[in-house]
């Protein structure tokens, strides 16, 4: 058995999650690493579309629909963990906790050997098309809620909510919680939280209200498709987006990832249950820089590194 990283020299990785996909996002890099473009030939397969071709030149209208990006990052990630592991395969070596937001969470599980990727690319596949199906059904969307702390997000949502949906969705970092409703009740948060204490709102670009109880049939229709795949005890701890711990038992993983879709996302307790490890540095593996920027407002002074940096 191999010796296990210093603390100092212990790394995370944190997979990104829905929102992180760009129309170019899978560069010529893929063509450069066989191992990457195996990951999307196979992904490619079993959801019957070229997903690279999307990955690449889109359009735009169709990878941000939920149903294409959420595999679309998945595999993407993956595949960029694969150039980093050739690139530099201590880094992964380093890696002791690991975690994704949300969607990302899946990416986690299988770099944690917990997952398989074919099974994760199907569990995704059906999550999303669920998810979307489930805005189509009722308008709804997100709105990020900047300089305020999470009671009084609440308390906004509370006088806000009215007889529909809104609730908190995201607690990302300090100052930056998401909440997530319908779409009248989304207008009257937007509309309230400058005198609230809010210093602005941001409408997030989403199919519709992720994280509430308008998901509860995507939950419903993943739930039996989690049933149907095999998960292992992760090599590694990965922490849960539900209540920001690992867990090992392959039924608790199935039942979080199922109530992940309509409960909060505890991003930033996650992120401070990691750095509890005494984690050296994060590496963000996946397109975009969300969780690097969200990592400078939780802690300023922790390295963080990308793939393609």
């Amino acid at each position: 058995m191999g010796t296990a990283p210093a603390r100092d020299s212990a790394t995370t990785l944190l997979f990104p999650g829905q929102g992180a996909q760009a129309v170019g996002m899978a560069g010529e890099w893929v063509d450069q690493h066989p191992a990457a473009a195996d990951l999307f030939a196979r992904g490619s397969a079993i959801l019957g579309y070229d997903l690279l071709e999307v990955c690449r030149g889109g359009p735009a209208e169709r990878l941000n629909t939920t149903a294409v990006s959420q595999p679309a990052i998945l595999v993407t990630s993956l595949a960029a963990l694969e150039v980093l592991r050739g690139r530099d395969p201590t880094v992964l070596e380093a890696a002791t906790v690991t975690a994704g937001l949300s969607l990302g969470e899946y990416t986690a599980l299988v770099f944690a050997g917990a997952l398989g990727f074919d099974d994760a690319v199907r569990l995704v596949d059906e999550r999303g098309r669920a998810m979307q199906d489930c805005a189509e059904a009722s308008p709804s969307g997100m709105v990020a809620v900047l300089g305020m702390e999470r009671e009084a997000v609440a308390a906004l949502c509370d006088v806000c909510r009215d007889d529909g949906v809104l609730q908190i969705a995201n607690v990302l970092c300090p100052g930056n919680i998401v909440v997530s409703g319908d779409r009248a009740a989304c207008d009257r948060v937007e509309a309230a939280a400058p005198d609230a204490g809010a210093m602005k709102c941001v409408r997030l670009e989403v199919a519709g209200a992720f994280h509430t109880p308008l998901m509860q049939p995507a939950v419903e229709r993943l739930t039996a498709a989690l049933a149907t795949v095999e998960f292992s005890v992760p090599r590694i701890p990965v922490v849960s987006n539900v209540d920001a711990r690992p867990h090992t038992d392959p039924d608790e993983i199935r039942g979080l990832l199922a109530r992940q879709v309509v409960g909060v996302v505890e991003w930033q307790a996650s992120v401070a249950y990691i750095l509890s490890t005494g984690v050296g540095s994060a590496w963000e593996v996946g397109p975009g820089r969300v969780l690097r920027g969200l990592m400078k407002r939780i802690n300023r002074s922790l390295p963080t590194s990308g793939v393609f940096d």
